[in-house]
């Protein structure tokens, strides 16, 4: 199934995205059956003004959040168990206040935010969820002692203060945020970062066998910007340019690599760095480069 590969994506892409204004923590677990947080994020004392350039998502971060995102339509169970992990982590944070002779302050408690491709009206209703004054549609609230919020991303405004979160829709949502992301100033703190957690979607899900129209249409949509800017990264320094090419995409498929591996990558003649970035796809460990490199030099 591709879920599993759409969610690392999200919780990847999110953390990219807040890790310069606060902690984040993804996959943070919580007490009781074994339960897990796609994103817990603290801010930063000193919240930076720039975190405006993230629109609806650093409204979201202006304070401690819990951020849930799914692939698939959020089922009322699967909801319900996002406001379970919340209250835990509120009746944690009162046991470690009483243990230290504080007092909880409201500001400590996280706002959780339900991140849903689509959502039906009878579902939210379900809720007794409401629309606020000072807040795109889209948005639906909870009664206030629950501190929840459902973002129905199909109904968000196609606006750049929502691209950040529209990036997570489906279908022509998400195709359309990523011609929106294409179209950013080059300069732009996020569009690089972005674009290459984007790409490493598109491998990830290319070598599934059984794929989703939606996806299908994504990678189809990714296509010629995959390829216009690895043309584009070959003609900026060609060797250079698809060295730096390898190396994020390393970067992203097995974390980090030591100075003596990366003396390796540049090694390489243009036509073996052409095959390892083919051959990295199947990589899952630093050992899988090594061993290919080490092939290299048979």
């Amino acid at each position: 199934m591709t879920r599993f590969i759409h969610d690392k994506f999200a919780k990847d892409y999110l953390e990219e995205l807040l890790k310069d204004y606060g902690e984040v923590k993804a996959s943070e677990k919580v007490s009781g059956e074994i339960k897990e947080i796609d994103v817990l994020f603290t801010p930063a004392k000193q919240q930076s003004s720039n975190i405006q350039i993230l629109g609806l998502l650093g409204r979201f971060a202006q304070q401690p959040a819990i951020i849930e995102p799914y692939r698939n339509p959020a089922s009322t169970d699967e909801i319900c168990d996002c406001i379970l992990k919340l209250l835990e982590i509120k009746a944690l944070l009162r046991r470690e206040a009483k243990a230290n002779k504080t007092k909880l302050q409201d500001s400590e408690i996280p706002k959780l935010w339900v991140l849903t491709p689509t959502i039906s009206e009878t579902r939210l209703s379900s809720f007794g969820t409401m629309q606020k004054a000072g807040w795109l549609s889209g948005v639906h609230f909870l009664p206030d002692a629950l501190r929840t919020a459902i973002i129905a991303i199909h109904q968000l405004p196609q606006t750049p203060e929502t691209l950040w979160l529209r990036l997570l829709g489906r279908g022509s949502v998400q195709s359309q945020t990523v011609i929106e992301l294409q179209a950013l100033p080059l300069d732009h703190p996020y569009q690089k970062a972005t674009l290459e957690l984007v790409y490493n979607l598109r491998e990830n899900l290319r070598v599934n066998q059984e794929l989703e129209a939606d996806d299908r249409e994504l990678i189809m949509r990714l296509e010629p910007l995959y390829q216009r800017d690895r043309e584009q990264a070959i003609q900026e320094g060609n060797k250079q340019g698809e060295q730096r090419l390898v190396l994020r995409l390393l970067n992203r498929r097995i974390g980090e690599i030591d100075a003596s591996l990366i003396r390796q990558i540049k090694g390489l003649s243009i036509e073996q760095l052409e095959n390892l970035g083919e051959a990295l796809l199947d990589f899952s460990s630093v050992a899988d480069l090594e061993t290919w490199l080490n092939q290299q030099s048979i």
